[in-house]
């Protein structure tokens, strides 16, 4: 059935829902948006959906919203897990509130119960609640970064970690096979009278899960006797991280802890910024002045789910510096590595996992301590299963895992990357630069004098629509095929294809132990690389260049020529 038969079908199908006839007759003679909104289905990858609000198949809406729940609910069906139940959770986000009721409903209808969290939650937080409530999955409506206009749907396995691909094959197949017309929820009346809907919050979830995250300090003295003297600005950009880091801290001692008032409430309309990324420095647009006027040295923002964490550090001149995810991860690494050492508590087996396209100079800091780093592929789901791993087998010790897009996580409770546990991990690092009469930003210095002058620049190039989702399929073809012999003036020394899980080097190849997925890794002498990726969850192009240089300014400079030559390759 073509796009226009099936936009036809919509308004039929629906005539019942004045709201969705109004949008769909509003777009009526638009071919190009008919088009984009049904030539195929919203796409559930390993992260679940994400896509635009509105009304259509490759739209965030209720209905597909149902039926990418029946085909969950029938997945866990087919696994016997039913009496589990499954746990739903939400952020600040347009209809996330109605799409997450949605869910625990339509679930309610197959007859599996549903824990929904009463009010919004962090991503973190609905990991935390799968294990700890022993459920067969968990749901969360979140698009996490992603500008106002996005919505979507996370699924997570037992484990608390992200569905792994199969088992999103699995359930994409079971939702490939659902009718949008019995794809239907039950009343919420019903479903709590027959005990197939349950609210949950502060006394089965919430107080568990800031005790652990207390667990987790390292130097529980040291926040203690100087956390009342770290002054930081904290922003959860209308998120919801406000709660949840806010208590953390206080039940911590670090109380002079002081919020940009203009985005401490949940506002899935995001107001004060273009879109709620702690990744990009203008979050702190509004931070920085307060943290001038209040003394601050330190401001952290977290997006909302509060899964990743960006921070701005005052330098030796009382600059503002925005820290880059590759920084703030290196940071927090050092200071596990070099406390645990210093209380003689660094496990003979320790082992840190990093993604494939995140900084090199964490491979120098776990050398020198002696700690195994692992790489994986993009998607802290795989960092999950690396921990998964390691309690199975006993061979190794997780001590810390993190993705250069702001994610981090040091405990094992938790099997995403967790924005709470992260600024604990800093607020600590932070409290021990100061006892070392320190900053952040001498700290990082030190580090870089030490291991080496790294530098990585990501690139996202946005191609929107059928034409742009072929126009990436086009460049990644192109680039297996016909790598590039040279990228900057260097030589390229080995392609790393994952799409065939094989490393090509000096014309031989080679098989790698990674599953197969959509990647080119190009590695360049002097342990340079550039990784080349379309993005799993938006309509985009992802590249990342990564240098190393004598001196930060000889480093700069070869990294903007590196990335130049690097983005020459989407033309």
């Amino acid at each position: 059935m073509g796009y226009m038969e099936e936009y036809k079908l919509w308004l039929s199908r629906f005539a019942a829902d004045e709201e969705a006839v109004a949008e769909l007759t509003a777009i009526q003679g638009d071919e190009k948006e008919i088009e984009d909104r049904f030539y195929m289905d919203l796409a559930f990858g390993t992260g679940g959906l994400r896509g635009v609000l509105g009304m259509g198949r490759n739209r965030m809406n209720i209905y597909v919203i149902r039926r990418a729940t029946m085909g969950l609910a029938k997945y866990i069906l087919s696994q016997g897990l039913q009496e589990k139940g499954v746990v739903v959770a939400y952020d600040s986000r347009i209809k996330s509130d109605v799409f997450a009721k949605e869910t625990a409903l339509t679930l309610a209808a197959a007859g599996i119960k549903a824990y929904l969290f009463e009010s919004l939650r962090p991503v973190p937080v609905l990991s935390f609640a799968v294990r700890h409530l022993g459920t067969a999955a968990g749901v969360i409506i979140t698009a996490s970064h992603n500008p106002p206009q996005y919505n979507g749907y996370k699924v997570y396995g037992a484990d608390g970690a992200q569905i792994a691909p199969e088992t999103a094959d699995a359930v994409t197949g079971f939702i490939a096979s659902t009718q949008y017309g019995e794809a239907l929820p039950m009343d919420e009346k019903e479903a709590l009278e027959k005990g197939l809907l349950q609210y949950v919050g502060n006394k089965e979830v919430d107080d568990a899960y800031i005790e652990m995250v207390k667990g987790l300090s390292l130097r529980p003295e040291l926040l203690e006797k100087r956390g009342g003297d770290l002054n930081i600005v904290y922003t959860p950009l209308h998120g919801s991280g406000n709660v949840p880091v806010r208590r953390l801290l206080k039940e911590l001692g670090i109380t002079n802890v002081t919020i940009v008032k203009e985005q401490e409430k949940p506002d899935g309309r995001f107001p004060t910024v273009t879109a709620p990324n702690p990744e990009d420095p203008a979050a702190f647009k509004l931070a920085i002045p307060l943290a001038e006027q209040v003394g601050a040295t330190v401001c952290f923002g977290t997006d909302p789910d509060c899964d990743r964490l960006g921070t701005v550090v005052k330098d030796g001149e009382g600059v503002f510096r925005s820290l880059t995810g590759n920084q703030i991860a290196c940071l927090m690494l050092d200071h596990i590595l070099s406390t645990l050492k210093e209380k003689g508590n660094l496990p003979a087996n320790g082992a840190v996992v990093k993604s494939v396209v995140s900084t090199e100079l964490a491979r120098a800091i776990c050398d020198d301590y002696g700690v195994k780093l692992y790489d994986v592929l993009t998607g802290f789901k795989f960092i999950g299963e690396k921990i998964q791993q390691f309690e199975e087998t006993g061979d190794h010790t997780f001590l810390f895992g993190f993705e250069e897009s702001f994610g981090y996580l040091s405990g094992t409770r938790v099997r995403d990357k967790d924005g709470v546990n992260a600024s604990l991990l800093l607020c600590e690092a932070a409290c021990a630069c100061m006892d070392r009469g320190e900053t952040l930003y001498d700290a990082l210095q030190r580090l870089y004098k030490k291991y080496g002058y790294f530098k990585e620049t990501g690139i996202s190039v946005t191609m929107p629509g059928k034409d742009g989702a072929d126009k990436i399929k086009a460049i990644m073809a192109d680039l297996q095929k016909n790598p590039p012999c040279c990228l900057g003036g260097k030589k390229v020394l080995a392609v790393r294809d994952f799409t065939r899980a094989i490393r090509i080097a000096d014309g031989k190849e080679a098989p790698m132990d990674f599953p197969k997925a959509n990647v080119l890794y190009f590695e360049i002498e002097g342990g340079n690389w550039v990784c080349i990726r379309p993005s799993g969850t938006e309509p985009k192009i992802k590249l990342y260049v990564a240098t190393r240089a004598a001196t930060p300014e000889e480093n700069d400079a070869f990294n903007a020529q590196m990335a130049e030559a690097a983005k020459a390759l989407l033309a």
